[in-house]
């Protein structure tokens, strides 16, 4: 299965010049939102890791089920004020400001090793706040996966310290 034909790309959104590449329509298929986890997964099965972590919130739609998939845990990078325990926090910039992550601090112990998830890669802002979260914690980070990866944007070479692995090349 193609699974670049069950991406839906909408023009100039969310402002004018970007093509969006909008998986809602890859995820609603079941056939091919199973493919895609089971193929993500056969990328990163020989990788050595203890858990899985993932952002707010499409980082939970891909991590997730990839962590089931993997018989691995899931940890959650939460928008700012949504987990309840005590957490560390990140900040992150966005296109027009800045946003907060956040992470239990006993999500991960001293040693972990994590893979850290998204659904996209494009300038990589918002995983290496994830990552920043991981390390702080003293989980070791040992690779970075992704369903979708926007290669112009050069998100790969900002995050050159880190394996970096993806599915869907555009």
């Amino acid at each position: 299965m193609d699974l670049k034909e069950k991406i839906r790309i909408i023009m100039d959104f969310p402002k004018k010049g970007i093509s969006f590449k909008d998986i809602t329509t890859l995820l609603k298929d079941g056939e091919a939102f199973k493919i895609a986890i089971k193929s993500l997964a056969d990328l990163v099965r020989d990788k050595e890791f203890d858990l899985v972590a993932g952002p707010e919130a499409r980082g939970f739609i891909i991590g997730a089920p990839l962590a089931y998939e993997l018989g691995k845990g899931f940890v959650p990078a939460r928008k700012k004020g949504k987990l309840p325990g005590e957490t560390i926090k990140a900040e992150y910039k966005l296109e027009y400001g800045t946003d907060v992550l956040e992470m239990h601090k006993d999500a991960i112990e001293a040693g972990q090793k994590v893979l850290v998830v998204d659904d996209l890669l494009a300038t990589g802002g918002t995983i290496f706040s994830t990552i920043e979260l991981v390390e702080r914690l003293g989980g070791i980070v040992t690779a970075v996966a992704f369903l979708i990866e926007l290669t112009d944007l050069k998100g790969r070479e900002y995050l050159s310290k880190y394996e970096v692995i993806s599915l869907i090349k555009y």
